[in-house]
C-alpha cells in the first residue's frame, strides 16, 4: 500500500471473548457475577484490614494493597468488556485503548511485586521472628508499597509509550477483549522490533526477579519449618503462609503457562483464556483464599457484622 493511502486509526474494534452472537448474553451474565464478586470481596478485604484493630499488622497491610490492586486490575478491564457484550459496535477510542493498556500494566506489575513483598514479609516473620517488628516496620511497609506503585507506573508509561509509538493504519480489529500489547503490535503497519523488545525485556525481567524473590523467600521458609522440632510449631508456621502460597501458585502458574508455551502451541485464543483467568478470575479468588483459610480475617468479619462500630480501630 502506498504511504499516501495510509489512514491513521482513531479507534479500535475489540473482538471480545467470543464472536458468537448466541453467547454474548450468557457471557455477560457470567462475567457480571465474577466482577460483582470481585468488587464485593476486595472491598470487604480493604474495609476489614483498614478498620479492624486486630488486623493492623504488616501482613494485612500488604493484603489490603493486594486487594486494591486486584480491584483496580479488574475495573480497568471488566466494565468495558461487559458493555461490549451488549453493544452492536464493540469499539474503543485510540486514547481509551492507550489508557486501558497503561492501567492494565500498572496493576499487573504492581501485583507481581506486591506478591513478592508479601513473600518477603512471611520470610522475616518465620525465619527472624524476634526482628520482625524492626525489619518489617510500618515505615518499611509504606516504602515497599510506594516503590511498587512508582516502579509499576514507570514501567507502564514506558511500555505503553513504546507500543503506541508505532503507526496503526487500515486494520483496527483487536483479537482480544481488551487492549493488550501483543494483539495491538500485530496490527501495526510500521516496524515493531523496538516495542516488541521493550515488552519482552520488561515482562521477562520483572517476572524473573519477582519469582526469584518469592522462591528464595519460600526456600528459606521451608528450611526454617523443617528445623522446627515441634509438629505444632511447624503447622502454625506453615498455616501463616499457606494462603499466600496458594495465591502465588495460581497467579505465577497462569503467567508462566501463558508466556512459556512453545510458539507452535501459542495462540491468541489461549492468550484470551489465560488473560480471563489472571485478570478477572484470580482477583475474585484472592479474597476467598485469604478469608476462607484465615482465622483472623474470619474473626474480623464476624466482629464487624456483629458490631460495626465496636470493631473500628482507634485512630
Amino acid at each position: 500500500m502506498a504511504p499516501g493511502n495510509l489512514t491513521q486509526v482513531t479507534e479500535f474494534m475489540l473482538m471480545g471473548v467470543s464472536d458468537r452472537p448466541g453467547l454474548q448474553i450468557p457471557l455477560f451474565c457470567v462475567f457480571l457475577v465474577i466482577y460483582g464478586l470481585t468488587v464485593a470481596g476486595n472491598v470487604g478485604i480493604i474495609t476489614l484490614t483498614n478498620v479492624d484493630a486486630q488486623l493492623q499488622t504488616p501482613m494485612y497491610f500488604f493484603l489490603r494493597h493486594l486487594a486494591i490492586i486486584n480491584l483496580g486490575n479488574s475495573t480497568v478491564i471488566a466494565p468495558k468488556m461487559l458493555v461490549n457484550f451488549l453493544a452492536t459496535k464493540k469499539t474503543i477510542s485510540y486514547y481509551g485503548c492507550a489508557a486501558q493498556l497503561g492501567g492494565f500494566l500498572v496493576f499487573i506489575m504492581a501485583e507481581i511485586f506486591m506478591l513478592a513483598a508479601m513473600a518477603y514479609d512471611r520470610y522475616v516473620a518465620i525465619c527472624n521472628p524476634l526482628l520482625y517488628t524492626v525489619v518489617v516496620s510500618p515505615q518499611t511497609c509504606l516504602l515497599l508499597a510506594s516503590l511498587t506503585y512508582l516502579y509499576s507506573l514507570t514501567t507502564a508509561l514506558t511500555v505503553s509509550s513504546c507500543v503506541f509509538s508505532v503507526s496503526y493504519c487500515s486494520s483496527n480489529v483487536i483479537n482480544h477483549f481488551y487492549c493488550d500489547n501483543v494483539p495491538l503490535l500485530a496490527l501495526s503497519c510500521s516496524e515493531t522490533y523496538n516495542p516488541e523488545t521493550a515488552v519482552f525485556t520488561f515482562s521477562g525481567t520483572n517476572l524473573f526477579f519477582s519469582i526469584i524473590i518469592v522462591l528464595t523467600s519460600y526456600f528459606n521458609i521451608a528450611l526454617a519449618i523443617l528445623r522446627m522440632r515441634s509438629s505444632e510449631g511447624r503447622w502454625k508456621a506453615f498455616s501463616t503462609c499457606a494462603s499466600h502460597m496458594m495465591a502465588v501458585t495460581v497467579f505465577y502458574g497462569t503467567l508462566l503457562f501463558m508466556y512459556l508455551q512453545p510458539s507452535t502451541n501459542h495462540s491468541l485464543d489461549t492468550n484470551k483464556m489465560a488473560s480471563d483467568f489472571y485478570m478477572l478470575v484470580i482477583p475474585m479468588l484472592n479474597p476467598l483464599i485469604y478469608s476462607l483459610r484465615n482465622k483472623d480475617v474470619k474473626d474480623a468479619l464476624k466482629r464487624f457484622l456483629d458490631n460495626p462500630c465496636h470493631s473500628l480501630k482507634i485512630v
